[in-house]
């Protein structure tokens, strides 16, 4: 009875957000915000309740049941595939499911302000709702074929939310090219599905656990599969070279903004390669190795990239870019733990920065070039302390929550012996402590640098509550045993469980980075004194930009984001649609028009004419015919 009771309450935390979209669009829109608020919050409730559950249980995961949906073949033969629905109950999807429906609940709260007053309402959260829905299956999900579909879901969600303003050519023109990014990533991914049921004859995640962990039968294809599961990951989280579509996604609007980076769709790859890690780290795998290297290589780029934009929002992408691009570096270098435990406190702050983005747009009447900004911390003081708490926890200050989360990456890259990943790790931090030193100077220091920056006016209570909130764990979401919880979890992983996995109490926790792993805590710390120290020195009151003049064509490279657009849109896409034209006039004239048009007619003209020939008239024709046609009979009779 328990049991059935926790099921029920797991799939009610799932299907509530797709009840509240479906209801706003079937008519309820002027309930639209109350019932997408109201069914988040449940979910938050729902999976709250399962969460303590769990953690007085003492358990790391709960017994739950599978609905049977499609079964092919027959039990014991090669091609035998039983499909189910199931939700998976234990630590790592229900604290990811915290972060979905905790952060998620403050992010639609905060946008019945921002909305307000636009046509769209209602149908931004139908499609709210259907995202966070979307999210939660992914989370749930206890198969990849689950976990599939739900993938495909949020990427139609993103694609409604991206266009919402679809209108503007610019919007449209994001949420197809995100669509169509993923849609290559995706191909992989579901390759990579295939790839592992074909060999190890089952798709749910505990039975594939099984396998790998008793047969050895996987090795041959392991880094194969393992880099193809991960090709998804390279199009949701948006790692090199499919992360051109993420900063683009700026254009819808900005609660938008914060959904995608900080609780649903970007974190959705990184929770899967954490999902599935036991596949990547199979015996024979080499995949771990190339993660490791896109991850660290996407991370110094997107960082790179963000030291030269003026878009605030566009800043804050390529920092999401950059952070992600450490969770996937983290799990490269087994470090599962250490991934999710910076995923988690990431979506705190950075929801917490593109909210407070949010608010400076709005209150600059949708300005977002921050060289017409400046001077707002008077004008705009929730917005500015706040904003400025997110910067400290990013930037990795301590004791702020990224920090802690930061160092255990950096913890990790030395303990798995990849000194060149920790050197990446700590030239990111060095450059992230500069842009988004930069950004806070220059919006919220100095002088108006327009009209609209002279007379700002701060946002309403509705989206400065959601502000003070997500304050707090930025905080002190680095000291509350977050990464003991997820240690706990993957500790029957290589090298999986993290440096405080076994702290006392807060004050132990708050100085552990410095007993566990020292050399990883001192030189983040130098980088955040060398990152500040040459932002405060560039940027304190500066009107316009020194660097463009002191780096040249590389500050020009930086802010034209390296050219990746231009040279997909250039060089990439006429290749392959040129190479895919010519596939496809030769399947169309010599496999279609040649064998299954002109073939099929050239053979059907051909017969008519032999049995024409048949057709003589002549008596003494058709009694030939009909004697060797009885002599043939005869024969093959008594040859039997």
């Amino acid at each position: 009875m328990e049991d059935h009771f926790i099921e029920n309450l797991a799939w009610a935390a799932l299907l509530l957000p797709l009840l509240a979209a479906v209801a706003i669009t079937l008519g309820a829109r002027r309930a639209a915000a109350r019932l997408s608020i109201g069914a988040v919050t449940l979910s938050f409730l729902a999976t709250l309740g399962l969460f303590l559950y769990l953690k007085l249980s003492g358990q790391t995961s709960l017994a739950q049941n599978s609905l049977p949906w499609l079964t092919i073949g027959h039990f014991g033969t090669p091609h035998y595939l039983q499909l189910s629905l199931g939700v998976q109950l234990d630590t790592l999807s229900l604290m990811m499911m915290l972060v979905v429906t905790g952060v998620g609940l403050l992010i639609h709260i905060y946008s019945q302000g921002y909305l307000a007053g636009d046509e769209g309402y209602s149908r931004f959260f139908a499609c709210l709702s259907l995202f966070t829905f979307s999210m939660l299956g992914i989370v749930l999900a206890d198969n990849f074929v689950m976990l599939f579909i739900f993938w495909e879901l949020v990427g139609v969600s993103s694609y409604l939310l991206i266009g919402f303003w679809y209108n503007k050519a610019s919007a449209a023109d994001a949420c197809k090219k995100a669509f169509l990014t993923n849609r290559i990533g995706d191909f992989g991914f579901l390759l990579g599905i295939l790839l592992v049921w074909s060999t190890l004859g089952a798709i749910d995640f505990a039975s594939l656990k099984l396998e790998i962990n008793h047969g050895g039968h996987f090795a041959p294809v392991a880094t194969m599969a393992g880099l193809l599961i991960f090709c998804g990951a390279v199009g949701k989280s948006a790692q090199f070279p499919l992360h051109v579509w993420l900063p683009d996604a700026m254009e819808g609007p900005t609660p938008v903004s914060a959904l995608i980076h900080a609780a649903t769709m970007v974190a959705a790859g990184v929770y899967m390669l954490c999902r599935v890690y036991f596949l990547l780290a199979a015996e024979g795998s080499h995949a771990l190795e190339v993660i490791a290297w896109i991850g660290g290589g996407t991370s110094l780029l997107a960082a790179l990239i963000a030291v030269q934009q003026n878009d605030i929002k566009r800043i804050l992408a390529y920092s999401t870019l950059s952070q992600l691009g450490y969770m996937v570096m983290a799990v490269g270098t087994h470090g599962p733990t250490a991934a999710m435990y910076h995923l988690t406190t990431h979506a705190f702050f950075k929801a917490l920065l593109f909210l407070g983005a949010g608010a400076v747009i709005y209150a600059l009447h949708h300005e977002q070039d921050i060289w017409k900004m400046g001077g707002l911390r008077k004008q705009l003081p929730v917005t500015y302390w706040t904003f400025l708490v997110g910067t400290l926890a990013l930037c990795g200050v301590v004791p702020f929550s990224g920090f802690y989360s930061k160092d255990s990456i950096l913890a990790q890259t030395l303990k798995d012996g990849s000194y060149g990943l920790f050197t990446i790790g700590v030239v990111v931090a060095a450059l992230t402590t500069f842009y988004m030193a930069r950004l806070a100077l220059v919006v919220f220091g100095g002088a108006a640098r327009s009209a609209a920056a002279q007379h700002p006016h701060e946002a309403p209570p509705v989206m400065l509550w959601p502000l003070r909130i997500l304050a707090v764990p930025s905080v002190i979401g680095g000291w509350i045993f977050i990464e003991a919880t997820f240690a706990h979890f993957f500790a029957g992983a290589h090298g999986a469980v993290g440096h405080a996995a076994e702290a006392g109490g807060w004050g132990e926790q708050l100085l552990e980075p410095f007993n566990a792993s020292p050399a990883a805590a001192f030189a983040g710390l130098f980088a955040i004194i060398v990152g500040g120290a040459l932002a405060g020195g560039l940027y304190w009151n500066a009107a316009t930009d020194p660097l463009p003049r002191r780096l040249g064509f590389l500050s020009r490279a930086m802010a034209n984001r390296f050219y990746f657009d231009e040279l997909y849109e250039r060089v990439l896409i006429p290749c392959t649609h040129e190479l895919l034209a010519k596939i496809a006039a030769f399947l169309d004239r010599w496999i279609i028009g040649g064998l299954a048009v002109r073939g099929s007619a050239g053979a059907t003209e051909f017969a008519g004419r032999a049995l024409r020939l048949v057709q003589s008239g002549s008596l003494q024709t058709y009694a030939f015919l009909l004697v060797g046609g009885v002599a043939v009979v005869i024969y093959f009779l008594l040859a039997r």
